[in-house]
C-alpha cells in the first residue's frame, strides 16, 4: 500500500484522477490513452492540419495513434495531458483573434 500510495503521489493529476476513480488499472490505461488522443487529433486539426488526400490523413491518423501509445506511458509521471490542453487553448485563442482579424479586415475594405 506504501508503494502504490509513492505511485500516486508522483503522479500528475489528470492520471492520477483516473486511475483512483476508474474501477480497474486496465481500464484508466484505455482513458488516459484516449484523452490522449482526442487532445492530440483536437491539437492537430486546430494547429497543423492542411488539406490533404484521404491517403494521406490516413498515414497521419495512424502515426498519431501509434505515437499517443508513447504519450500514454509517459502521460503518468509527465505533463502530457495538460500540456496538450494548454496548447489547445493557445490555439483556440489563435483562432479567435485570426476570425477577428479577418472580420475587421473585411469591414474596412
Amino acid at each position: 500500500m506504501k508503494e502504490q500510495q509513492f505511485v500516486y503521489d508522483n503522479m500528475y493529476p489528470t492520471a492520477r484522477f483516473l486511475y483512483e476513480f476508474l474501477p480497474n488499472y486496465d481500464l484508466a490505461g484505455y482513458a488516459l490513452y484516449l484523452v490522449i488522443l482526442l487532445l492530440s487529433v483536437f491539437v492537430y486539426k486546430l494547429g497543423f492540419a492542411k488539406k490533404l488526400k484521404m491517403s494521406q490523413n490516413m498515414v497521419i491518423f495512424i502515426f498519431l495513434i501509434l505515437g499517443c501509445i508513447v504519450l500514454t506511458f509517459l502521460a503518468i509521471f509527465l505533463p502530457i495531458v495538460e500540456g496538450l490542453i494548454i496548447a489547445a487553448m493557445i490555439l483556440i485563442l489563435y483562432k479567435i483573434r485570426l476570425y477577428i482579424e479577418k472580420k475587421r479586415s473585411a469591414s474596412v475594405s
